[in-house]
């Protein structure tokens, strides 16, 4: 065998390396919740999300509905994990129960055709945009991982129900071409909480980046956040 074959033969076996996986993609994420710079609407305004018919929206013109507008990034369409908290968040905070001069928007980052499928499956009471190209995910510092981590309070079905369901819901999609088109699998969202400052800029004043796959933020804080009643103060 020449040295050229060998080196064939070498290189046929070598495994792909994934450059695009962070370093410590196999455990949970290396990030924080520090708050992006005031001027990061910038950097984001201009960017297009599109709603379930495909049409283009500014970034900016999606959070100036609303003097404070709380943004939801959510993984692919099938996530299991999102959709249980999409669930929980849209039954224990009803848009008509939000305080004045507040909204929550959610993004994920799969096929806009997938929208209607994702709002039928979470019962989502709130408008739903996605960031296909996550030009948004990674201006904000969203990154990538397939940790799991700890379950948070907010999971209510087992892990075995929801992969069965996502898995499901992959394959009812096979027909309509979309099987492969709920987005990018290993990225994960957070929550982001924009609020306008001088001169009717937004800036973001509180926000929580995931570490692992079910690493939203908990109701509880979301309700924290929005100036609402939690349900420990409830119970009071």
């Amino acid at each position: 065998m020449t040295a050229s074959d060998k080196a064939s033969q070498v290189s046929s076996t070598a495994p792909i390396v994934d450059t695009s996986k962070p370093k410590d993609f196999d455990g949970a994420l290396a990030t924080t919740d520090d708050l992006p710079p005031n001027d990061v609407m910038r950097k984001i305004g201009d960017l297009q999300l599109l709603d379930k018919n495909g049409n283009p929206h500014a970034f900016e013109k999606i959070v100036s509905g609303a003097e404070r507008t709380l943004v939801i990034f959510v993984r692919h369409f099938f996530c299991g994990n999102c959709q249980e908290y999409i669930r929980g968040l849209s039954a224990e905070i009803q848009p008509e129960a939000l305080p004045v001069n507040s909204a929550i928007v959610i993004i994920g980052c799969g096929d806009p055709q997938l929208i209607n499928m994702y709002v039928d499956a979470t019962g989502c009471k709130y408008p739903l945009y996605t960031d296909p190209e996550r030009k948004v995910f990674d201006r904000l510092g969203m990154i990538k991982t397939l940790q799991l981590g700890k379950k948070p309070k907010y999971m209510k079905q087992s892990m075995t129900a929801m992969v069965m369901s996502s898995i499901a819901q992959g394959l009812r999609q096979i027909p309509t071409g979309l099987a492969h088109r709920s987005g990018d699998h290993r990225q994960v969202g957070g929550e982001f909480m924009f609020e306008t400052a001088a001169e009717g800029v937004k800036q973001v004043t509180w926000c929580h980046r995931m570490r692992t796959t079910r690493d939203h933020a908990e109701v509880d804080e979301i309700k924290r956040v929005l100036h609402m009643q939690t349900e420990t103060e409830e119970a009071i």
